[in-house]
């Protein structure tokens, strides 16, 4: 009985942590950016680290960022959150952010993981809107 108060204990946690992350965190946080996915898979910490195969009290305090994930945590996550490895690698300081440069705006806009496909369209229309007036 005792895990199940845990367990809702958690949820009740997870609730009040997510009302208090709206926009994109950080870029250098890695922890805050796995939460932040997370949140926008509508997913539970719980439900990452089992698809991640890693333990909640694991991935709990890299969340927080009380802890520095490894390599193959990060993949891991990336993996059951369908993101790119690379983001969470350059997030965490493993690849230097040079190998993700970009040579053109729209190129940029076409490459962030965190906008969808609907946002791309409308930043690519706006900018080149905004090139067009010169």
């Amino acid at each position: 009985m005792a895990d199940d108060e845990v367990a809702d204990g958690d949820d009740a946690e997870d609730a009040d942590d997510e009302s208090s992350h709206d926009g994109p965190p950080d870029p250098l946080d890695v922890g805050a950016f796995i939460r932040w996915q997370r949140e926008r898979a509508e997913m539970s910490i719980r439900r990452l680290a089992e698809l991640a195969e890693v333990s909640n009290p694991d991935l709990s305090p890299i969340e927080r960022g009380l802890r520095k994930p490894s390599a193959e945590i990060l993949q891991q996550v990336a993996n059951a959150l369908r993101i790119s490895v690379e983001t969470l690698y350059v997030r965490a300081g493993i690849l230097p952010d040079e190998e993700r440069s970009v040579s053109s705006v729209t190129e940029a806009i076409d490459h962030d993981p965190l906008l969808s496909d609907e946002q791309k369209v409308a930043l690519r229309n706006v900018y080149e809107s905004f090139v067009a007036q010169r």
